[in-house]
C-alpha cells in the first residue's frame, strides 16, 4: 500500500492507494490550474454562497461538477471544491485500475475499498472526543464522506454543530450537503441545533446515503450509516 501527502496551495491531500507511481499530484495540479484560471474570470463563482446561473459551454470537468453539486445542494460552488477534488482524484485512480484508494482533502474523503476500512470522525466533541469512526464494508463503487463544522476548520459555516458528516455516492455532493445542513444547526441549545439540521436534511434525502450530526451532548442521524466503532485517532486506516 502506498501512502502519500500532497500539498498544493490550499489543497492538502492524504492519500492511501494500491497504485504505485500514480502521478496523482500532477493530476491535482492540473485541476487546480483549471479552477484558478476560471476564478480569475468569474468572481461570482468564487464568492457566491448560493448556486450561480451560467450559460457557458465547454467548461472544464471540475467547473461543471462544482456547478452541478452546488445546484443540487443549494450552496455556492466553492462549498463543493474540496469534495470535488477528492472525487475527481478518486475517479482518476479508479481509471488506472485502483481497487483500494482513499483521498482525504481537509476532512473531505473519497474512497473505494475492496476490503474493510475505518474512517475516523473528527468532531472535537467534549463527550465523544475524536475516538469514533465509521467501519466501512468492502465496496466496488466510490463513496464520499464529508464533514462540516461550526467550530473547527476554515470553511464558512453559519451553524454551530460540532460536526455534520454526510455520506453520498459523490464527494462533491457530500461536501455541499455537509455545508448546507451544518448551516441549519442553529437554536437555543444542542437539541434544537440537531433537530433543525435533521429537518433540513429531509429536503435532500435523494442525494445522500446517511447523515450524522453531533452537537455537544446530542447526536442525530438520518438515512443509513455504516457501523460506528471506537477508533484511536482521526484517520483512515485498513
Amino acid at each position: 500500500m502506498e501512502f502519500q501527502h500532497i500539498d498544493l496551495n490550499q489543497t492538502h491531500i492524504r492519500l492511501t492507494t494500491d497504485l504505485k507511481n500514480n502521478n496523482l499530484e500532477k493530476y491535482i495540479l492540473n485541476l487546480r490550474k483549471e479552477l484558478e484560471h476560471y476564478i480569475t474570470k468569474n468572481k461570482d463563482f468564487q464568492l457566491s454562497l448560493e448556486p450561480v446561473n451560467h450559460d457557458e459551454e465547454n467548461l472544464s470537468e471540475i467547473i461543471k461538477r462544482m456547478y452541478t453539486a452546488s445546484s443540487y445542494c443549494d450552496v455556492g460552488p466553492m462549498a463543493c471544491v474540496a469534495g470535488c477534488i477528492s472525487e475527481m482524484s478518486l475517479d482518476y485512480l479508479i481509471s488506472k485500475k485502483s481497487e483500494y484508494s482513499i483521498i482525504e482533502n481537509g476532512g473531505d474523503i473519497a474512497i473505494v475499498n475492496n476490503k474493510k476500512a475505518v474512517c475516523g470522525i473528527y468532531s472535537n466533541n467534549p463527550i465523544l472526543g475524536n475516538k469514533i469512526g465509521f467501519e466501512l464494508k468492502a465496496r466496488k463503487t466510490p463513496l464520499g464522506i464529508c464533514t462540516s463544522s461550526g467550530k473547527i476548520g476554515h470553511s464558512i459555516s453559519f451553524g454551530y454543530a460540532d460536526s455534520v458528516t454526510v455520506l453520498s455516492k459523490k464527494a462533491s455532493v457530500a461536501d455541499g450537503l455537509a455545508t448546507k445542513i451544518a448551516n441549519e444547526a442553529v437554536g437555543q441549545n444542542s437539541e434544537d441545533k440537531v433537530s433543525n439540521a435533521l429537518e433540513a436534511s429531509e429536503n435532500y434525502k435523494d442525494l445522500f446515503e446517511g447523515v450524522l450530526i453531533i452537537s455537544q451532548d446530542n447526536v442525530g442521524s438520518i438515512g443509513k450509516l455504516p457501523k460506528i466503532v471506537e477508533t484511536e485517532e482521526f484517520n483512515v486506516k485498513m
